[in-house]
């Protein structure tokens, strides 16, 4: 495991005193590199270590994504940070998607949303959310981790081609990509956490990359896709009628 001195210079002073009057006890945590930042903020939150934090890896060598599979980011090349709040909203669902849109939305025009997890710019994946949660007693503790391409990966044997910001943003890195997304991102935390996903759902129309779309499920359901309803749960309307789609577990893509 890399020890040394971290890559960037963060701007974590900034983030922090933003952040800190909304969450108190709020801190950031910069790794040079770790197995994954959700991760260890799990084996943090089992072991009762509940406090608001942001944790930003350089380098994650086991990092994960959505069903177990493995985000793979290469130093300098990705932002992946991961949020540990308590956190105790009225109903869950939709909670992927309101960050996503909250990220889409601080990062620029050309960024959509693709049910239920994954940024995308030009039909090509640009990042993705893994959300965990960790319970002790009637106190639940929300693990939000994040993987933004800042550069072009420079292996291709991904599943999606892949995005980076590189390609919108003149001199995009991963401490300005931070500096965007952070404050934003804690609010629409907040905000969720009150108002749930209810209040979003036409600004996530606005950036739905698969509205309209022939879509086919990982379960063999096929129709065309006609956005989410007010929980957050995808709608596909097949020849049987339209159908409702709320596990993160089945997997969506375009036909």
């Amino acid at each position: 495991m890399n020890t040394g001195a971290p890559l960037h210079r963060w701007p974590a002073e900034a983030i922090w005193q933003s952040v800190v009057p909304q969450w108190p006890g709020f801190s950031i945590e910069i790794l040079p590199e770790i197995d994954s930042s959700n991760s260890e903020l799990m084996r943090r939150a089992r072991e009762g270590i509940q406090d608001p934090i942001l944790l930003i890896a350089e380098y994650q060598s086991a990092g994960r994504g959505r069903q177990g599979r493995a985000w793979v980011a290469e130093p300098a090349h990705a932002l992946t940070f991961s949020i540990g709040l308590p956190y105790q909203p009225g109903n869950w669902s939709g909670l992927s998607l309101a960050v996503g849109l909250c990220l889409a939305e601080s990062l620029g025009e050309d960024i959509q949303l693709k049910w239920p997890n994954d940024l995308w710019c030009h039909q090509r994946k640009l990042g993705g959310i893994l959300i965990e949660a960790a319970s002790q007693g009637d106190q639940s503790y929300a693990v939000i981790g994040v993987g933004l391409n800042i550069q072009l990966p420079t292996h291709k044997d991904l599943r999606t081609p892949a995005a980076a910001l590189s390609e919108i943003w003149q001199g995009a890195s991963a401490p300005l990509a931070l500096e965007r997304v952070a404050k934003p991102l804690l609010d629409a935390l907040r905000f969720f956490e009150t108002n749930g996903f209810s209040p979003l759902q036409n600004r996530f129309k606005a950036r739905d990359a698969l509205l309209g779309l022939d879509v086919t499920t990982s379960d063999g359901l096929m129709g065309v896709c006609a956005g989410v309803d007010a929980q957050g749960a995808l709608q596909i309307d097949t020849l049987q009628g339209r159908v409702s789609v709320s596990s993160a577990e089945v997997s969506v893509r375009p036909k």
